[in-house]
């Protein structure tokens, strides 16, 4: 492993654990440390008798420790990384104890019947998955049918009456959305709820999601009408899963990438994760994403932003492919060169092509040359050389890290956004990524 402090800090899960994890990175915390192929060890000394055992599968980067916290990385597996990443001259080389090789060991035997269980799977019984295929196709165009006549009664009525209802309004449409499978549209309902309906602009923010809604169940009414690749969109959008078993029978794109940010948000103790990647040989952008249970162990990390794996990646089926999932995966050297677009002429002709096959595209992540965070009119922009602007996101909470790196000069930048907003996520700084 190669891993920066910063890296280290941002698998941390909250601010306390972080602290936490600073005070401990500290040889006279650690009774024993020591590293192999597979994994990083230490016993900490904590307030009892015993040392706490922690452990890390460096290859997967997951954790496991003796101590009673429930959070993942606990505080010791932060303080550990913390370590290694500082002094990793201190960590010797050597035969794994017993209690790491039994983790281990476990873990690949679970991974091995997992895999098993897969092949040995009895044969699907078509005629009951389309039927329950059918039955969910029936409720969900029932729940659009009626989710388009709201939309209808909207506009009929105009806007002015929205912020006086906005949040309840979209609420009980959003509950209505979920008792007919179409989790995707309860989520941009719920999203138009948490609208500001008494901030400047409201408006364009409600309409452009509700344009959303209105094209995505019309789109799924006719979707016999669409491209294969598009029609797959509309069914994600709707809230379809695909099976990701399935995605792992085909064949991927190898290449080693660059984890350039990532983004996290919490819903109903849901934690989604959002990884993005970059292709440095294909020079193809990625999502990852990871979904855990609020308090419940992680299978799997993702490794730090600013990172590099060598991995093969299986993209979902889309008309302008972005989300992928991991087929396998090992570490790689870091490599920071940058590569990416000379200006925003550069993203909007990508953008352009996007839309033209994905009109309800979201977020994308672009790497731009030469980026200046500039101040006008109240509000921070980002130019290129060529003098163009776009706005930084109002809720950009990077930008005193970003000013300080730049000090009024241009970078290269990684950002992630679509239209005329967008948000930085990293920098390439004195021939290094530094992660926003």
């Amino acid at each position: 492993m190669d891993l920066t402090e910063e890296q280290v800090l941002a698998m941390a899960p909250d601010e306390s654990s972080r602290k936490a994890g600073k005070e401990l990175a500290k040889p006279a915390k650690w009774v024993s440390t020591g590293f192999s192929e597979a994994a990083l060890w230490g016993e900490c000394q904590g307030s009892g008798s015993k040392p706490y055992q922690t452990q890390v599968d460096t290859g997967a980067m997951a954790f496991r420790c003796s101590c009673p916290s429930r959070k993942f990385p606990c505080k010791h597996g932060v303080g550990l990384l913390l370590y290694y990443a500082r002094e990793k001259a201190s960590f010797i080389q050597q035969e794994q104890p017993a209690w790491v090789t039994d983790w281990i060991s476990k873990r690949t035997e679970k991974a091995e019947k997992k895999a098993q269980q897969a092949t040995d799977a009895k044969p699907v019984d078509e005629a009951a998955q389309n039927k329950r295929q059918e039955a969910r196709h029936r409720k969900v165009s029932d729940g659009l049918d009626e989710l388009l006549r709201w939309i209808k009664d909207l506009v009929r009525n105009g806007l002015i009456g929205v912020p006086d209802k906005g949040a309840d309004m979209c609420e009980n449409m959003a509950r209505r959305m979920v008792d007919a499978q179409a989790s995707g549209l309860a989520a941009i309902l719920r999203e138009m709820a948490e609208i500001s309906y008494y901030s400047d602009g409201w408006q364009t923010i409600f309409m452009d999601q509700l344009l959303r809604l209105y094209l995505a169940a019309k789109a799924y009414l006719h979707q016999d009408r669409l491209e294969p690749a598009l029609q797959q969109d509309i069914r994600t959008l709707i809230g379809y899963s695909q099976s990701q078993e399935e995605l792992k029978t085909q064949n991927g794109i190898t290449d080693t990438w660059l984890v350039l940010g990532k983004q996290s948000t919490e819903d109903d103790r849901l934690i989604t994760e959002r990884y993005w990647l970059y292709g440095l040989t294909t020079r193809r952008p990625a999502l990852v994403l990871q979904f855990t249970i609020r308090h419940q162990p992680q299978v799997q990390l993702m490794p730090a932003p600013g990172s590099c794996i060598r991995a093969e990646l299986v993209y979902y089926p889309s008309a302008a492919p972005m989300r992928a999932l991991i087929k396998t995966q090992q570490a790689a050297p870091a490599d920071h060169q940058f590569h990416g677009y000379d200006g925003w002429a550069g993203v909007l002709t990508a953008q352009t092509q996007v839309s033209s096959q994905l009109p309800l595209y979201n977020d994308q992540v672009y790497t731009i040359a030469a980026l200046t965070p500039v101040q006008r009119d109240g509000q921070w922009w980002l130019r290129d050389e060529q003098q163009q602007e776009m706005q930084l996101r109002p809720d950009f909470r990077g930008l005193w890290k970003l000013l300080a790196l730049s000090g009024g000069e241009p970078l290269p930048m990684a950002v992630i956004g679509r239209e005329t907003h967008y948000e930085p996520i990293g920098v390439w700084y004195q021939q290094a990524y530094k992660v926003l």
